[in-house]
């Protein structure tokens, strides 16, 4: 069973590979390219079920400190928004640029506040600014014409070190572009949308680094299971509503509304 034995805390990576290309054997099963390639909840029967039955190689141990919530957090939420700390390399010398807080946004807001950075966390939507205050943001502020402007003073007019979109928005990627100060480090994490720019003011004679970002590899989400541990933190305090299993749909009609932090189905209400 993979080292497994019944009764063991176990978390699930989201997608099984092939297990023998380039990317499966690096972690990221995510960019498999095999017609093996698998999503639970997609091409594989997913959780919205009594049982889900899954690959052994796709198991991590879950730490006895976090969860079972915590642990169902990571793998497509905060393993997303953990992979983009590790590409722009957050730190505590850092001011950090999160806009979009949704999940993904405030998984980010919480890493990298946790790393030391301050926070300054971006969105439209009234609810999720105090969300985001929350999980740590050190300062909040409403989308808009004035936002770059405001995030420069909230910087002594040198913009931001890392900007992350987790939005998927065009006004959004352009913010983290605009607000970026020299040599700063941009990664886009949004799904969708498109966006246009002009590249030399914006990107090439700020001399910016822009990454794109997807979700982590099963090591990285290792790595994340031990660091949350270790540190104390808990996904499951981005959950806002929690619903059985029966009411499946409301929980889906309940977060299509874009004022909720995480929304969780349980089940057999445990």
């Amino acid at each position: 069973m993979g080292g497994f034995e019944p009764g063991d805390r176990v978390v699930v990576y989201h997608i099984v590979g092939c297990g023998r290309c380039e990317e499966c054997t690096r972690g990221f099963m995510i960019g498999c390219s095999s017609r093996e390639r698998a999503a639970y909840g997609w091409q594989r029967d997913g959780g919205h079920a009594d049982y889900l039955l899954a690959k052994a190689r796709t198991l991590l141990p879950l730490p006895d400190g976090l969860t079972y919530t915590d642990g169902a957090l990571v793998a497509c939420g905060f393993g997303t928004a953990y992979q983009g700390i590790l590409r722009a390399d957050v730190s505590g010398r850092d001011t950090v640029l999160v806009v979009g807080l949704g999940p993904v946004g405030l998984g980010a807001v919480m890493l990298a506040t946790a790393s030391g950075a301050e926070v300054i966390g971006v969105d439209l939507i009234p609810e999720r600014l105090e969300l985001a205050r929350d999980a740590g943001a050190a300062h909040v502020l409403i989308g808009g014409e004035d936002a770059t402007e405001e995030i420069r003073e909230l910087t002594a007019g040198r913009g931001t070190e890392v900007g992350m979109d987790c939005s998927g928005s065009a006004a959004g990627r352009k913010l983290c572009l605009e607000a970026a100060r020299e040599w700063g480090r941009v990664v886009y994490l949004g799904e969708g949308g498109s966006v246009t720019f002009e590249p030399s003011p914006l990107l090439l004679h700020k001399q910016l680094a822009l990454y794109g970002s997807w979700v982590c590899g099963i090591h990285e989400m290792g790595k994340l299971l031990e660091h949350l541990d270790r540190k104390g933190l808990h996904p499951e305090t981005t959950v806002t509503y929690t619903f059985s299993l029966s009411d499946t749909r409301q929980a889906y009609e309940t977060f299509d509304a874009g004022k909720t932090g995480k929304v969780v189905i349980l089940w057999n209400d445990a």
